[in-house]
């Protein structure tokens, strides 16, 4: 009797290692005779993929062929030429006898060619198995291919009522050390991190990844700025050319833009609604045509309510520290319209880091 929730979840938990936009970071294992013999996760940028790194693992410690080895696999293999060979002729060329799979893949490439071409090459094939943990990591994936956008996880950090900072423009400290760890490894789950012109004015954040070992694996630095305020002396701008910042911006401003793509800033002009304001779900659409899976958005209060009004908001990550502000601080959230329908909020997550306490929710309607 295979084991296959057990062997599953640790694909499932190798998937968590990828940083792998524009593909999905996909995990998988080999097993044979109940050992796991060939681990892989896929690697940076989307290669090698994650069958191609286990396979080889596995034909290292077993030889050649591997004939009787099951591979657990948490999205379906992919069978098309892109910049790699097809996965499912890697699979089929080892003889790897069973193939479990938790998601099917939704890519039109894809979409069920995978099982069908190791079907058809007499392997005997499993699906949904450890379906709904790993679906819940493709999420991202899931969420461009079938939306036109990444996931948008909202962060916010804020006393217990509900305050950013002690007043406008002012930055102001509002979690503790082990929060602010715990943000940095947040950050690594994503592929994008999203903040509005007011943040970066106001904080002149870094926006990197700074846990050890791990600050080469930064995401994109987004800046939501429609009026091109972003100083080519911040943070931002003066390491854009060690982590990629990208700007979307309304603004025609020549002289601006010259000094920060001397830089190395990347800016990209969009539309603005009849108040002037950039339309988000055009700056959404775009991350996800460049392959973007996972947005986290940081602040602020403005970029915040932005993002709820268009509806676009799927997960919220919450950090409330132990403090309060009065009704002089900022909020969380600004002002939304009356018409703005929000969505409920489920916990998906709850651990308290020392002084302050963290909450993943999950928009469910």
């Amino acid at each position: 009797m295979w084991n296959d929730a057990a062997f599953m979840e640790v694909a499932v938990r190798l998937s968590r290692r990828a940083v792998a936009a524009p593909n999905p970071g996909v995990g998988c294992v080999i097993v044979r005779d109940g050992q796991i013999i060939g681990r892989g996760w896929t690697g940076r940028g989307g290669r090698p993929h994650a069958e191609v790194r286990a396979l080889e693992q596995a034909q290292a410690i077993a030889g050649e062929k591997l004939r009787g080895a099951t591979a657990y696999v948490t999205l379906e293999p992919c069978c098309h030429h892109g910049k790699s060979p097809p996965c499912t002729d890697a699979l089929i060329q080892v003889g790897i006898t069973r193939v479990v799979i938790a998601c099917e893949d939704p890519y039109h490439e894809v979409n069920g060619g995978g099982i069908a071409a190791l079907k058809q090459a007499g392997i005997m094939v499993e699906t949904v198995i450890g379906e709904a943990i790993a679906r819940e990591q493709h999420t991202g994936f899931f969420t461009r291919i079938h939306k036109r956008r990444p996931l948008v996880t909202l962060k916010l950090a804020s006393t217990l009522d509900g305050r950013i900072a002690a007043q406008p423009g002012v930055q102001t400290l509002i979690t503790g050390e082990a929060a602010r760890r715990h943000m940095h490894g947040l950050r690594r789950q994503h592929d994008a991190i999203m903040i509005g012109s007011g943040t970066v004015r106001a904080d002149d954040p870094l926006l990197t990844c700074r846990l050890p070992g791990l600050e080469g694996d930064s995401p994109l630095r987004v800046v939501v700025d429609g009026r091109l305020r972003l100083s080519p002396e911040s943070q931002l701008a003066k390491t854009a050319k060690q982590v990629p910042v990208l700007v979307f911006t309304a603004s025609e401003n020549k002289q601006r833009r010259e000094a920060l793509v001397k830089q190395g800033v990347e800016i990209c002009n969009v539309d603005t609604d009849a108040e002037g304001k950039i339309l988000i779900r055009t700056v959404l659409r775009l991350l996800a045509e460049r392959g973007v899976n996972r947005v986290l958005a940081e602040g602020g209060a403005a970029l915040a309510a932005s993002l709820l009004g268009a509806g676009c908001v799927d997960r919220v990550a919450w950090y409330h520290a132990g403090m309060l502000l009065g009704e002089k601080g900022v909020s969380a959230v600004a002002t939304l319209p009356e018409d703005v329908l929000l969505p409920r909020l489920e916990p998906m997550d709850v651990c308290t880091l020392k002084a302050d306490r963290y909450t993943l929710y999950k928009a469910i309607s």
